[in-house]
This record gives C-alpha cells, structure tokens and sequence, in this order.
C-alpha cells in the first residue's frame, strides 16, 4: 500500500481534526476538577456567587467542546471516505496493471472481498482514528495524571488496575488477529461460492442440483459463522473482564475515600471524591474505548494484509504502461514465433508449447487449427503479452514484444476472445467498446460486416437495446457477432479470432469471411478454429498437436503431406462425405 502517498495528501486534514480532538478531550477533562470546586468552593460554603461562576465557565467550556466535536466528526467523514475511495481506486489500477500470470495467484471472489469488505474495515479505522480512537488514549492518560494530582492516596488504586487491564488488552489483541484473518477468509469463501452459483445458475438448475448447491453453500455458510463466533467470543470475554476490573477499582475507591472523610483523618473532601470517581469513569471509558481500539485495529491489520499482498505484487513481465519500445500507427503487423516454448507457472512445469516457430506477414490469414487442448489459445494469448514466453521469442515488426510498451503493442491488436464477453449497457455501446470515438456509420459498419446489423435493427430499441450482465439476454451466435464488430470497429494491424464462430452456422460465418477480405486488407488476421471448414480458405495453415507445430501451408499441400491434418479432415469431413456416396451407392 503507498502509504506515503496517502500521508502527503491527508495528514492536512488529519492533524485538524486531532486539534480539535484534543479541545474536545480537554474539555472533557476540565468537567470533573470545575464540579470539585463547585462542591468544595460554593456547595460547602453555602456561596452562591461562586457556584453560578463556576457554571458559567462550565457552560463555556462545554459549547466549546461540543464545537470541536462537530468538526471533528465532519473532518473524520471527509477524510475517511475520501481516502477509502481513493484507496479503492488504486487497489482496481493495481489489479488492471497485474499480468494474467500474477491475477491467477489470487481467486476471483478474493479481490472482490479485499476491493469491498477489507476496504471499508480500514477505512472505518481510519475514520474512528480521528473519532475516538486517539481520544481514548489522551483522555485515559489525561484522567489518570489529573487523579494523581488531584489524590495521589487515592490513585494507587489506578496504579494496580492500569497494567492488568494493559495485559488483558494486549491477550486479546493477540488471539483477535488470528480469528479475523480466518474471518475475512471465510468471506472470501462464500464470495466465491455465490459468484459461482450465479455464474452457472442455468447449469446449476438444468442438472437439478439445486439441494446440492444449497448444501455447500451452507457448508461455507457455517464455516463462516464458526470462524466469527470465535472472534467475537475474544471480545465477549476480554471486554467484561476489563469492565469488572476498573468498576472493582471504583468500588476500591468509594470505599477508601468514603473511610478516609468518614474517619476525618485525611484531607479529602467531598467533591474531591465525586472529581476522583469521574476521573475513573473517564478512565474506565478510556481503557473500554481502548478495548475496542485494537479489535478495530486487529481487524483492520487483517483487511491492510490483504490489501498490501495485491499491491506487493508486481508482474514479473515487467506490464506496465509507459514501459518498453514503443509502436508507431506505421505498424505492419507482420507476427514471428522463434522456436516459442510455454509452461503456466502453477502448473507441474509441464509445457504448453514446444519449439513453436512460423510467420504472419502483414495482410495473410493464417489459421491455427488443432485437436482440444493443443495450445491454440495459449499461443494466440502469447501476441498482446497476456503471458511471456518461457523461451524463444515472439515478435512484432521484427521487435521482441518482451520489449514493447503493452499499451502501444495491444493498441494495434483486436482480439475476438474463445469465451464471449459483453458488459452492461446498451449494444451501441458494446460495439463502441472497441473504439470509444466510433461514430454510429462506423458501428453500423461494423455489425453490417459481423453478420450482426439485422438481427439488431430487428430489436424493438435497435442498438440502443439494453443488454443483462455478461449479455444474458442474447443468444450464443448474436453475442460472438457482436463481440466481433467490436473487435472490427477497433480497425486493428492484427486482429485475433480465438474459436469465435463456434456458435454460428457456416453461412453466417462464411458471409462474415467473405466481408473480411475486404475491410481487412493489409491486416493480419490469426483465426484459430476447430471447424477445418472455417480454415481451408486461410492463405496459411498452421496445425498444433500436443503444442507442437507440426504442420504449415495451405489446405490442398496439408491434405497431401500432415498426417494429423489428414486425420481432421477425415473426422470432420471425410467420414461424413464417405457416408454419404455409400448411401447414393446403394440406392
């Protein structure tokens, strides 16, 4: 976390609001010492003057604490909220600027919980801080030097009460720490468990395992509850325990200096004694404000480890933006792959790809096709530097993308993801998505050449159709069709179409080439299909088996020399056609 980030930017208003923490303390203060002299000065002597003078004062003295305090509290919420939005903002830069390859060391549900949850439990931190959390302290210690000064008999009680209350406060903040990690843990779990459930809801209820999922989920539910029963149960103990302590002095107290005038052996005076018992009540408050002050504290140290575990991170590629060479609009877009091994770091090292080498040159369609699992969208991932290569080399224009800025680099590249990914809002702005400056000629363009203008004139609010979370309100074929037109607006030197016809019929997808060879002239296109349909027309072939190249050309000279090409067409196409003159045949 840049602390000194937010130090430079808020100690300003931070140091004005323990000013008049401090006026407010000190008010407090000077209540119990004014009411003793009230007592002993005007009460005693029976003068009236005196006690409507020492009221007066009282009464100023309390306008002028109840002023610090509304400022105070106005400068905690300023504060406060404006560094947690802040903080909230740089934590989502810092997971927007981490590498494929560190994301995946955390879950999903996890940064949802750190970016919400841990969050605002600093930021209430923070905010209490400059509430109560340093008042406490000041008027404990303020209390306590005034009660010596005021009886230093009497205050050998608070001599034998503040250190076993200092050690109750220091066990539990020790045993607390533990239990609210496991806490925020756990939220972290049932994050997880309802993002899955919602994210595969219609799988969920077509399998009719609706009993199930509720079981598991409250299976993590009472994990939950057990991890913060535990918690709680440290302050549900420790807390009384502190209480009992320093009421036990207050009893120690009234019975002593009760004795002491009683016996008339001592100079304590009455308002003397009620001054004392204030002190200790400001001081029972401070040290059960204190109490709380660390189960804050301990609770906001868990949520600030979390955070500071995102923000410690830092992508061992090097992604950040304004780094490396970079790409000027005269890009050619020409990609080469210099013998290219890959292995996913959290995997058992064994390699994706192996000894990958072949070239795009600019304006070519080459197609990578391949048996599931042979690398094929690992390979195209390789291009705008979602991962690096373990070795080998991957090159744009002849330079090493290692060494390019990944904004000037994933500026010319268009990518049509296998997983269709749309947001909320409206179709225009999905497209547009691609290209926020598009003008609505350019997006209807655009659709006209995904195959998607028709179906979304045909909706009743055209492309200013609303679309549900992730476009749950479209059907599998019109969301690649528009993911596509977002990637064509974008009018990329290299566009990437990761397995993105896999829901449309081959008309559709051939119209879709088809309007391609025009508008994508001098630009690279890498298709990666499982269809050989979709590849046999590709100016380059390359086949991937087990992530290795094994094959490269075109259909007519694959057919004719790849054996494992030869084996896809035959049980895609062969076996089909094969049927079908036998049939013919034997009619």
């Amino acid at each position: 976390m840049p602390y000194g980030k937010y130090i430079r930017k808020y100690w300003k208003g931070f140091s004005l609001a323990i000013f008049f923490l401090m006026l407010e303390a000190a008010a407090d203060l000077m209540m119990p010492t004014l009411l003793a002299m009230i007592i002993d000065r005007g009460v005693a002597n029976r003068d009236m003057d005196e006690v409507l003078r020492l009221g007066g004062i009282m009464l100023i003295i309390t306008a002028v604490g109840a002023i610090a305090a509304s400022m105070r509290n106005v400068l905690a919420v300023l504060v406060s909220q404006r560094f947690g939005t802040e903080l909230r903002s740089d934590l989502f830069r810092k997971i927007q600027s981490l590498s494929f390859q560190e994301m995946n060391r955390f879950e999903r549900a996890s940064l949802i919980t750190r970016m919400t949850n841990d969050i605002t439990i600093v930021q209430n931190f923070v905010g209490g801080l400059m509430r109560i959390f340093v008042k406490a302290p000041m008027l404990g210690i303020g209390a306590l030097i005034l009660a010596i000064r005021l009886n230093a008999g009497l205050a050998v009680v608070l001599g034998l009460v503040v250190p076993i209350v200092a050690v109750l406060v220091i066990i539990s903040m020790r045993i607390g720490f533990k239990r609210y990690m496991k806490v925020q843990q756990s939220l972290d779990r049932i994050n997880s468990a309802v993002r899955e459930y919602l994210g595969g809801v219609r799988v969920v209820k077509a399998f009719n395992r609706f009993t199930h999922e509720v079981e598991r989920f409250q299976k993590t539910n009472e994990e939950q509850r057990h991890v913060s029963v535990q918690a709680m149960l440290t302050m549900a103990i420790f807390n009384p325990l502190i209480m009992l302590t320093v009421n036990l002095a207050v009893v120690a107290i009234l019975w002593v200096g009760g004795s002491w005038i009683n016996n008339g052996n001592s100079s304590t005076q009455v308002g003397e004694l009620v001054a004392f018992i204030n002190y200790m009540t400001q001081i029972l408050f401070a040290l059960m404000m204190v109490s709380m002050v660390f189960n804050m504290f301990v609770r906001a140290r868990a949520g600030t480890s979390r955070i500071n575990e995102v923000f410690a991170r830092t992508s061992g590629m090097g992604d950040q933006l304004g780094g490396g060479e970079q790409l000027g609009k005269e890009a050619s877009g020409r990609i080469d792959f210099e013998q290219v091994d890959f292995s996913y770091p959290d995997t058992t090292g064994l390699p994706v790809l192996r000894g990958v080498s072949f070239t795009c040159l600019p304006g070519q369609t080459v197609s990578i096709i391949g048996s599931t699992g042979s690398g094929k969208s690992t390979l195209a991932q390789l291009i705008p530097r979602f991962y690096d290569a373990s070795s080998g080399r991957v090159r744009m224009d002849g330079i090493d993308v290692s060494r390019i800025d990944p904004a000037t680099l994933r500026e010319q590249i268009a990518i049509v993801p296998q997983k269709t990914m749309l947001f909320s809002g409206s179709i225009l702005d999905n497209i547009r998505w691609g290209r926020e400056d598009a003008t609505q000629a350019e997006v209807e363009e655009a659709a006209r050449l995904a195959q998607a203008h028709d179906f979304i004139a045909a909706l009743p609010e055209g492309y200013e159709s609303r679309l549900g979370q992730r476009g749950v309100n479209l059907s599998g074929g019109q969301k690649q069709r528009i993911a596509i037109a977002r990637a064509l607006i974008r009018k990329p030197r290299i566009l990437i179409l990761d397995d993105c016809t896999s829901a449309l019929d081959t008309t559709t997808e051939s119209r879709i080439k088809e309007g391609l060879r025009e508008y994508a002239q001098g630009m690279t296109c890498l298709m990666i299909a499982q269809r050989i349909t979709s590849v046999m027309d590709a100016d380059q072939i390359v086949v991937l088996d087990v992530g290795e190249v094994v094959g490269t050309g075109t259909h007519k000279t694959l057919l004719r020399d790849c054996e494992v090409y030869q084996e896809i067409y035959k049980s895609q196409i062969g076996k089909e056609l094969d049927a079908y003159v036998q049939g013919i045949s034997n009619g």
